[in-house]
């Protein structure tokens, strides 16, 4: 098959044993009018991106294996413990902009309790859906720092956007394929957080941005210069 083909403009549903779960079947049969004989992009949970064909019941027939759009980069955001809104919307658009794992920190200034994960996986599962990513983004459980410290220092390169940073610029990082962002929570990074992570630090420039902000704009900016976006 030909590695540039799109794949169809049709709606995306995750399938488990050639089947979609009973709540997508209801969806797709109330909610988007799908019917028996329609065509959908089937994702297998594991990679697997299918044009797929709608049978009686929700059951579903595999019509042909499209490309992987996962990106070659494995990108990790550590983030520090925000407001649950604002995780919310991070594990939405992460997803969408190819984010491998989202690691929830508790740092010096994090909001100290957060319990929804569950939730955040959903929705990162949803937004998989809807951009047909192969892969939904991973989300682990909250890391007190210490043990994010030693998760951070298995990447090949940790990078903080900090605005005590004076100098250096995500534009000049190098090339590499498994980094680590370290985005700080409303109140920011202290510099002793900055001090054990060992990250690179960077400037996104003379505004402070809001968390959530930080977090999208500079991974959208890896991304690019990476060229997966």
């Amino acid at each position: 098959m030909d590695g540039h083909r799109r794949p169809p403009a049709v709606n995306a549903f995750y399938i488990e044993g050639g089947r979609l779960s009973p709540e997508d079947a209801r969806h797709a049969a109330k909610v988007l009018r799908l019917r028996p004989g329609d065509e959908i992009v089937a994702l297998d949970g594991a990679g697997g991106r299918f044009r797929a064909r709608l049978k009686e019941e929700g059951s579903v027939e595999l019509l042909e294996t499209l490309p992987s759009n996962e990106p070659r980069l494995r990108l990790t955001v550590y983030q520090g413990v925000p407001k649950a809104d604002k995780l919310e919307l991070l594990a939405q658009k992460l997803t969408e902009l190819g984010v491998t794992r989202l690691v929830p920190v508790e740092m010096e200034r994090s909001v100290r309790h957060f319990e929804k994960v569950e939730r955040l996986r959903k929705i990162a599962r949803e937004a998989a859906k809807q951009c047909r990513r192969a892969l939904p983004m991973e989300i682990t459980e909250p890391m007190p720092w210490q043990k994010a410290v030693l998760d951070m220092r298995k990447r090949e390169l940790l990078v903080a956007p900090w605005e005590e940073a004076v100098d250096g610029r995500l534009t000049d990082l190098p090339p590499c394929t498994d980094v680590g962002l370290l985005i700080g929570p409303e109140g920011g990074i202290s510099a002793r957080e900055i001090a054990e992570s060992g990250a690179r630090t960077v400037t996104l420039g003379a505004r402070i941005l809001r968390t959530e902000t930080a977090a999208l704009a500079a991974t959208a900016i890896v991304m690019a210069i990476m060229g997966e976006i």
